[in-house]
């Protein structure tokens, strides 16, 4: 290594090129720009640098390792700006880059596992990926809107639904990223709206025909359900063999007393009508992706979580 120069040593710019490490071009380049002026020059014409030209060069490799602008980088040469007011400036800059690169490489990595995808459908994927927080709530009102219009689902349903928009945080993950897009995506399937629209509209015929039981009540329902469903899949029991007549029973049973009704044929076919007119898997995922989007814990998900376990005892049913 090169001794050091004494505070009176004048340097060439190719003694600084070795005692830096950087190339002559670069440092010819910077003085140029007048991050690093030469002292003086030879009779010949060359520049001559003195010693404080090392710390200089030192701070402006440094600054531009960092993506620092020119500009910037003198300022603080010239005292205009500190480097604790950059770095903190650049950070926030950086951050904003690790976001949209975040979002970005959840974009590619949905298109890889979809397969074939057109290019309108990833400037879709990219756009959604991209909305602000109120754009999401607009795109989110719009859907509640438009599919439960002129309808009454009861008077906690919609203000349900208000109540839980997807909140992506400052630094989302790669999972986020893909759960708000799904469920963007989602909102926007004409048959999705169509399906809730059908499932709200059987629900309101159905409280007219029978009531609107307690909500107790019908959770104590809905937790049967997917208990005693939970059991059979996991026993092997299919819907439509022996060994599921006693699970059927006891389900029957419980929705017959749930509205006052007595478990019967007719009963049973009109369970049936209703559960195939409100039961949508989609639905559920619905809750699901809003449970990643906001990092709610798993039982908060979603608020029935019986999807499966209904379409279970709709094949029950009809085999009955």
């Amino acid at each position: 290594m090169a001794d050091m120069p004494d505070d009176t040593t004048l340097l060439t710019i190719g003694e600084l090129a070795r005692l830096t490490g950087l190339t002559v071009k670069t440092i010819r380049y910077w003085s140029d720009e007048g991050l690093v002026p030469p002292a003086d020059r030879t009779p010949a014409g060359y520049r001559l640098y003195g010693p404080d030209a090392l710390l200089r060069l030192g701070l402006v490799r440094t600054l531009r390792d960092l993506d620092v602008d020119l500009a910037t980088v003198h300022r603080v040469l010239a005292s205009e700006l500190t480097l604790a007011e950059v770095a903190e400036a650049h950070a926030a800059a950086l951050g904003t880059r690790i976001r949209a690169m975040q979002s970005h490489r959840a974009v590619l990595r949905m298109v890889a596992r979809r397969g074939t995808t057109t290019p309108e459908e990833i400037e879709l994927m990219h756009k959604l990926a991209r909305l602000s927080d109120t754009e999401r709530r607009t795109l989110i009102n719009d859907f509640i809107d438009d599919t439960f219009r002129g309808l009454d689902p009861g008077p906690d349903f919609l203000p349900m639904l208000r109540g839980a928009m997807p909140e992506l945080p400052a630094e989302p993950s790669r999972q986020q990223i893909e759960a708000w897009v799904e469920l963007a995506e989602l909102v926007q399937d004409q048959g999705f709206r169509a399906g809730l629209r059908r499932a709200a509209a059987a629900q309101a015929r159905s409280a007219a025909e029978v009531g609107t039981p307690p909500g107790d009540a019908s959770r104590a329902v809905a937790a049967l359900l997917t208990d005693r469903v939970a059991a059979a899949v996991a026993s092997g029991i299919t819907p439509g063999s022996p060994d599921a007549r006693p699970v059927l029973d006891e389900l029957v049973g419980a929705y017959a007393e749930l509205i006052g009704r007595t478990d019967g044929p007719e009963f049973r076919r009109w369970l049936l009508t209703c559960l195939e007119a409100s039961t949508d898997a989609r639905y559920e995922r619905y809750w699901q992706l809003l449970g990643t989007i906001n990092d709610w814990p798993t039982a908060d998900a979603s608020p029935t979580g019986t999807a499966e376990a209904a379409a279970w005892l709709i094949q029950a049913l009809r085999a009955g």
